[in-house]
């Protein structure tokens, strides 16, 4: 088991359930679900700020977002094989990665595991609170995990109804 990070609009359950989402990088109209979560709570925080073109501190204010920690499978993940380009790619690039998750999900694939795009390399790192807090030592680069098909996760709630901390910004790969 490991614990994946999801954003989500605190009016709806934080899992998919139906194939009627909306496409994204790892599904085609029609293919869902596909739930997608970070290894840690910023590279959520992430996906949602780069997703919405979010840059400026100001434009946080208006943002009700709930954040959730979802038990997930600790293996059994597929890698995609794409060039780096494309994985961090803006939607241009979904094409390729929806064809490259629907090979996988061919050839018998559950989920996948993948460098998160929505953050600089090696900001996945965290603070530490040992003088203070300041950034963690040691950089790493933040994953990102997609289940396909229905989830029964079990979820906790860590932030509802609130917004991403503005230290974030500086952190998203921007489009």
């Amino acid at each position: 088991m490991r614990i994946g990070f999801r954003h989500c609009d605190p009016r709806f359950p934080f899992l998919w359930q139906s194939p009627l989402q909306p496409q994204a990088r790892w599904h085609g109209a029609g293919e869902g679900p596909a739930n997608c979560f970070a290894d840690t709570p910023v590279g959520a925080w992430a996906e949602f700020l780069r997703h919405e073109g979010i840059t400026d501190a100001a434009d946080l204010a208006g943002v009700q977002r709930s954040l959730w920690a979802v038990e997930l499978p600790g293996d059994g993940y597929a890698s995609p094989v794409l060039p780096e380009a494309t994985l961090f790619g803006d939607e241009s690039s979904y094409p390729a990665c929806q064809a490259e998750a629907r090979r996988l999900r061919d050839a018998g694939a559950e989920r996948l595991e993948v460098r998160g795009a929505a953050l600089q390399p090696g900001q996945a790192r965290g603070w530490t609170a040992a003088a203070g807090v300041a950034e963690g030592p040691l950089p790493r680069d933040g994953k990102v995990m997609v289940l396909f098909g229905a989830c029964d996760g079990i979820g906790w709630v860590c932030v509802d109804g609130g917004q991403p901390p503005a230290q974030v910004l500086p952190l998203v790969r921007h489009l």
